[in-house]
């Protein structure tokens, strides 16, 4: 699978060769470095682990700073293994840009933390209706009514739709088209939305329900 991180930049829209608004999202995608190669000999699966975004080795662990030192590779924030059928083609300390990764016009998935939105009630979290705002009923129109099963089985059922916090988990969005993309300053763009805040990081590889 090719896949790379990325940090999302923000939306802004393109214009077609019809002249037709676009909206897409900015991502800042790689580039990204092959810090080790798993095998099924020495791992029991074929996966290379990829890092992002260079930071000084003393901003790390012991252990991290440890673990980029022996495979000589710059130390990084950002680590991700990424499954491979093929490790023929990659070598530890390997560049990988966006260019190996998509193509204009292909699709691509995205994947991110959602922003966090808090303590949310039913109508904004579940998408409920609300009851009532008529005449005769009480202070209770986003409240989320009746949880009850009556005296069977005289308990609230788990995984009931019920007011929690929202937002703030891994998500995924699934084929969204390659708009542009510019090799030079490792930017790609992607019609509409992707997950998370701007500055996020982001994994983006290619559809896999193209």
């Amino acid at each position: 699978m090719k896949a790379i991180l990325g940090e999302k930049l923000g939306m802004t829209q393109v214009f077609d060769d019809e002249a037709r608004a676009i909206p897409v999202t900015v991502i800042k995608a790689g580039p990204c470095r092959i810090v080790q190669i798993k095998t099924p000999e020495t791992d029991g699966y074929s996966a290379i682990q990829l890092s992002y975004f260079e930071v000084p080795a003393h901003k790390l662990t012991k252990a991290e700073a440890g673990h980029f030192g022996k495979s000589g590779v710059a130390t990084s924030r950002h680590l991700v293994e990424i499954r491979v059928d093929d490790l023929s083609s990659f070598e530890i300390g390997q560049e990988i840009t966006i260019a190996d990764v998509l193509v204009k016009g292909g699709r691509a998935d995205v994947s991110g933390v959602s922003k966090g939105k808090g303590f949310q009630g039913v109508m904004k979290r579940h998408n409920f209706s609300g009851q009532g705002a008529s005449h005769g009923v009480h202070k209770v129109h986003r409240a989320p009514g009746s949880i009850g099963a009556c005296a069977t089985p005289a308990r609230v059922f788990k995984g009931k739709k019920l007011p929690g916090r929202m937002g703030g988990e891994r998500t995924t969005t699934l084929n969204l088209e390659v708009v542009e993309i510019d090799s030079a300053r490792g930017l790609v763009l992607l019609g509409g939305s992707v997950p998370g805040p701007n500055g996020g990081v982001v994994l983006v590889r290619e559809a896999v329900k193209n």
